[in-house]
């Protein structure tokens, strides 16, 4: 997958104070992603743009459109990408 088939499935980090929570207690992260996505491609997007192994990916339909919960691995934590993200 190239970086600009990946920055089109990762639309934006979901930041809420329960995703905030989930970050910390977790190390996972929430984005907004492409409705069309599936689980594989969210987990080599993630994996491609921002450089982190991803251990697992869950997604669910909302309103705000499809959101990706993606856990990241032991060696990547949570927080750090958060902090590269700009949310904390």
């Amino acid at each position: 997958m190239r970086f600009e088939d990946a920055s089109k499935i990762v639309k934006s980090p979901y930041v809420t104070e329960k995703t905030f929570n989930m970050v910390e207690r977790e190390n996972k992260l929430v984005f907004i992603v492409d409705e069309k996505a599936n689980k594989r491609a969210i987990k080599q997007a993630i994996e491609i743009l921002y450089e982190v192994k991803v251990e697992s990916v869950n997604t669910t339909n909302t309103i705000y459109g499809k959101k990706a919960y993606v856990k990241l691995s032991k060696e990547n934590p949570a927080t750090d990408l958060a902090t590269k993200l700009g949310i904390v």
